[in-house]
């Protein structure tokens, strides 16, 4: 779920608040992309912010990839050109091989057990352009803040872009 916020309503210590008062009012002041624009990581549970470079965002908060696995991307590919889902899969054994199909499909059903809270590539890759978008847009800049799940919850991170008020 992507929304606006003002940094006011996320209820935060005053510490915090003026933290990312501080940190929007830098915001502001960027005037093109580049790889050292902050991405703000709010953990809940012990009501920590950490601010990423956003070069640095997939090495520390890795998005989950396994569903773009070459192996089961080419079994969609096949069903959607009209194979059954048996044939498709004997296409993919034949092409990738037995043990790699299973792996990737054992890979992805973890990491679906795992949960990764919404954070998946094609997630990932919006966010990207979306951030490289705002740059380019005239008015405010918002400031991305990633607001982590709680651990076991089953709910998804929320990306907030703040805005100064």
């Amino acid at each position: 779920m992507v929304e606006t916020a003002q940094a006011a309503s996320l209820k935060l210590t005053p510490r915090l608040e003026l933290e990312l008062a501080r940190l929007l009012l830098l915001q502001q002041q960027e005037q093109h992309w580049h790889g050292g624009l902050p991405v703000l990581v709010l953990d809940r549970c012990w009501l920590q912010l950490q601010v990423l470079a956003v070069e640095r965002l997939a090495a520390e908060l890795p998005p989950d990839c396994t569903a773009e696995a070459p192996e089961l991307e080419a079994f969609r590919q096949c069903c959607r050109q009209g194979l059954s889902p048996a044939a498709a899969e004997a296409h993919c054994w034949r092409e990738f091989g037995e043990e790699a199909c299973r792996l990737a499909l054992k890979r992805h059903w973890q990491a679906q057990e795992r949960g990764h809270g919404g954070w998946t590539l094609p997630t990932y890759l919006a966010f990207l352009a979306r951030y490289r978008q705002s740059l380019t847009a005239p008015g405010p800049r918002p400031l991305p803040l990633l607001v982590l799940p709680r651990a076991g919850s089953g709910e998804s991170q929320r990306l907030l872009w703040l805005v100064a008020p």
